[in-house]
């Protein structure tokens, strides 16, 4: 039982779990017994932080069920060993090396100093903004659902956005609120520290710290965050001009606004496709163009470290650098004048290949069990799920049953990771003292 094996296995059992509970009468609303698939389908969204759905939650589930949603989107926020490690500390167990080397690895981190505090320090910063969030979106749903109600809905809210799962509890998602100021302010914020990665809010934190406390200690910002914070920036505004100008005059989705009320509401579908599956305009209505822009957001992703999926913004930036370095005629791959090491190079390649094959076999499996359906539509979904996004035209509730149970493997792969779960399959490397001579072929 390697950690690789740990973490999938791990994942799995919440995902079955989740799949009892949300199957139990005390979860649906009408008090029945909740259909297998509909409960498998939502677990696997609702771990891996997706937000695609096939029933429509705020009606279809009873409150008690949307607890334990809540509930799993949490968990699967934190990531399967962030949440059992903080139940072990409840109880006041004592880490052995094992458990460190597998929070260290579930939390891609250098190391396995400080892993503990560590995770201290997540769950802290997690309740803290989502408590933020929480009040920052009560003056919007209390006035509409009452005290209870509201208190609920901006809680509910506030957990799906920050660990970027997307489920909403209204029909229409957040249509409705597509010209709410305070709706397009917070969630979008949640949604970005969401993904942002927890080693970058704390680095953030301690930045600002020291400014605020006149510190004449100066924080060395290191290369992980420049590539995280300017890489989210640049995929943010690109994808706002983007979007702004791909959807101005399509009367399904921004033509009907006026000018400042399209600015909003591309900024939010900018926001989204980092791997949050809200929405504030219809995407079944959005044009092809529109479409295949957002497929490529939903690729790339959020960052590491965060509550996100997609290949992720350092691997799109590690291989864009390798690219300018062998267009450059270079040997060396460059970043903020630090060299990125080969094997990250190496790794970054495996990660958009693995990532690429499975939204592929993905795709091809959906066209051939749902042919009906546009093969635009087929890829967004296909790439909203390994991305862990939850966006979709809606198709996912029309979708065959051996469809939807390809959307839960594509959706868990994406959300363990290609890398992770090839390495619980093959095992551990073994090191070898073998070497071959080089050869030389053609590249393109």
């Amino acid at each position: 039982m390697t950690v690789s094996r740990t973490i999938c296995l791990g994942f799995i059992a919440v995902i079955l779990v989740g799949t009892l509970l949300l199957g139990l009468p005390i979860s649906t609303a009408d008090g029945s017994w909740g259909s297998f698939i509909t409960s498998l389908f939502t677990s696997t969204s609702a771990v891996c932080v997706t937000g695609l759905v096939v029933v429509d939650t705020g009606t279809y589930f009873s409150f008690v069920g949307q607890v334990f949603i809540i509930l799993l989107i949490q968990v699967g926020g934190l990531g399967y060993m962030t949440a059992t490690t903080f139940l072990l500390l409840l109880l006041g167990r004592r880490f052995g090396l094992r458990e460190k080397i597998a929070i260290q690895q579930s939390l891609d981190r250098q190391g396995m100093s400080g892993v503990v505090q560590l995770v201290k320090s997540i769950i802290a910063m997690t309740l803290i903004i989502e408590l933020t969030g929480t009040f920052a979106m009560m003056p919007v749903f209390i006035p509409q659902f009452g005290w209870p109600g509201g208190i609920w809905m901006s809680l509910f809210h506030s957990i799906s956005a920050f660990n970027n799962a997307g489920f909403g509890l209204l029909p229409d998602n957040l249509i409705s609120y597509a010209t709410s100021i305070p709706i397009n302010l917070v969630i979008p914020l949640l949604i970005i520290f969401g993904g942002i990665g927890y080693q970058v809010i704390m680095e953030l934190y301690l930045w600002a710290r020291d400014r605020l406390t006149g510190s004449k200690e100066c924080l060395l910002f290191p290369l992980n965050f420049k590539i995280a914070v300017s890489t989210t920036l640049f995929l943010l505004v690109t994808a706002t001009i983007g979007l702004f100008f791909i959807e101005f005059t399509n009367p399904g989705t921004l033509g009907n606004f006026n000018l400042g009320e399209k600015a909003l509401v591309a900024w939010f579908q900018a926001v989204v496709p980092r791997t949050a599956g809200f929405n504030s305009i219809d995407y079944g209505k959005m044009t092809t163009a529109g479409l295949f822009f957002t497929i490529l957001l939903m690729f790339i992703g959020a960052n590491p470290g965060g509550t996100g999926g997609g290949i992720k913004t350092t691997t799109f930036r590690i291989l864009f650098s390798t690219t300018k370095a062998v267009l450059q005629g270079k040997d060396e791959v460059l970043c903020y004048q630090r060299q990125i090491p080969q094997d990250l190079v190496l790794k970054a390649v495996g990660v958009v290949f693995g990532s690429m094959s499975t939204v592929v076999l993905s795709t091809i499996l959906i066209a051939l069990t749902d042919p009906q359906i546009d093969f635009i539509r087929v890829l967004f979904e296909s790439v909203s799920a390994f991305a862990t996004v939850g966006l979709s035209t809606g198709i996912t509730a029309s979708v065959s049953t051996l469809g939807k149970l390809v959307l839960v493997a594509t959706m868990y792969v994406g959300r363990v990771g290609v890398l992770l779960l090839m390495s619980a399959l093959l095992g551990d490397p073994n090191p070898t003292s073998v070497h071959y001579p080089e050869e030389n072929l053609l590249i393109g």
